[in-house]
């Protein structure tokens, strides 16, 4: 499409080329005046016709002038906003005009129509949402202690057309708990290694004073001391290193099936060995035919080796420590049952935590280091097994895990 100046000059020059085809055609003076007459008029018609020139710098692209529709009462937008696993709320003019599925679940289905500022009712929320389209405003905000006391969620804003807004709710209860785990893990860790290696110093410094009077007994039993915590540190520090060895695994599933009946009676044979009066009292139940399970041998019997080891320390002596296994609906069950003083129920959610003990100063005395089941426990995970604790105060505990037999769809 030409512009005004562009149709006038062709106007003009099909005017000129005519009147000069006429008078070399040798037309008389009237044909040539209103062939130029004509020529004119079409001009004139040519520019009135022609669209306005475009002024420079103007918008080519500018939206009409009709209102832009509204996002949050797109279908489509809402299917979609379902389908989304944070909570999503659309609000016009601070109304709430759309709410997905998970926001509804958290905060009730009342909130359609009513105001943002009581539907997420948080001090920090109304104070942010105030100040939301400001300039400088937060792009994000905290919400403790939401909607329960002990979580926390986070709140942010997308602005759209006019007043329409989408507000997006995320939830980091579990990452914060995975954080404080974190802190009290490496606090525990410290406190840990602190504790015999204050010891080994202390007895060390009192061996190097030049005038200390300890004669040869003496010395032979802070040696004693020195070694027994300095072998404390090395299985703590053995225990870490299996608990991150077993954490990098835990997303490999073991794909080569053990004998797990072996691996049971190498345990009980290596414990036997070593000369504790208390792996005497063991009793091991095998079933005759073998029990195999997809899993890794070394992990397994580190598995078998802490359950019968806690059995040994914290049942009475003089009784029988049971080790059995079997099959039973395509599952192979391990169980360790001791007879001692047992554990109230109250504790048995948390004694597969790192660190966590009944009784600490027993613990100590009996050489653990609080990993045992903790160990247990995430190996169990790797191997798709399910731990059970049964305890009964007073008559004793018993620890079983079960595994899905080899062949078998866990």
């Amino acid at each position: 499409m030409f512009d005004r100046l562009s149709s006038l000059i062709i106007a003009l020059t099909m005017v000129a080329i005519a009147a000069i085809l006429s008078a070399l055609a040798g037309g008389q003076a009237l044909t040539i005046t209103l062939l130029a007459l004509a020529g004119c008029a079409a001009a004139a018609i040519v520019y009135a016709s022609s669209p306005a020139a475009t002024n420079a710098g103007a918008d080519t692209h500018a939206p009409p002038s009709s209102s832009v529709p509204s996002l949050l009462r797109h279908p489509g937008f809402a299917r979609w906003a379902d389908e989304e696993a944070a909570p999503m709320i659309g609000t016009t003019d601070n109304i709430v005009t759309l709410a997905n599925k998970a926001a509804i679940r958290l905060l009730g289905p009342h909130i359609i129509g009513a105001d943002i500022r009581t539907a997420i009712r948080h001090p920090a929320a109304a104070e942010w949402l105030a100040d939301a389209g400001a300039a400088g405003a937060r792009q994000e905000v905290s919400l403790a202690d939401f909607p329960r006391p002990g979580h926390r969620w986070t709140m942010r804003a997308a602005m759209l057309s006019g007043s329409d807004r989408i507000i997006i709710l995320s939830d980091r209860s579990a990452i914060d708990a995975a954080d404080r785990m974190r802190s009290d893990f490496v606090a525990n860790a410290s406190h840990e290694l602190r504790t015999p290696l204050a010891a080994i110093l202390g007895y060390v410094e009192t061996l190097q004073d030049a005038e200390s009077d300890a004669g040869g007994d003496t010395r032979r039993r802070f040696l004693s001391i020195i070694e027994r915590e300095a072998r404390r540190m090395q299985q703590l520090v053995l225990d870490l290193l299996s608990i991150s060895r077993i954490e990098a695994d835990r997303f490999r599933r073991p794909a080569a099936p053990v004998e797990l009946s072996a691996i049971v009676s190498a345990s009980v044979a290596q414990l036997r060995g070593g000369g504790d009066p208390r792996a005497q009292e063991i009793v091991l139940k095998l079933p005759e035919a073998p029990l195999s399970i997809m899993g890794d041998e070394a992990q397994l019997g580190q598995l078998v080796h802490n359950i019968i080891t806690n059995a040994m320390k914290y049942g009475r002596a003089g009784t029988p420590i049971i080790v059995a296994l079997e099959r039973e609906a395509g599952r192979v069950e391990l169980s360790v049952t001791d007879e001692g003083d047992g554990i109230e129920r109250r504790h048995l959610p948390r004694l597969t935590e790192r660190f966590y003990r009944v009784d600490e100063a027993r613990s100590r005395s009996v050489g653990g280091t609080g990993l045992g089941l903790a160990i247990v426990k995430h190996i169990s995970e790797r191997h798709k097994g399910e731990l059970d604790i049964a305890s009964e105060v007073g008559r004793g505990t018993r620890v079983s895990v079960s595994f899905p037999a080899a062949g078998e769809r866990a």
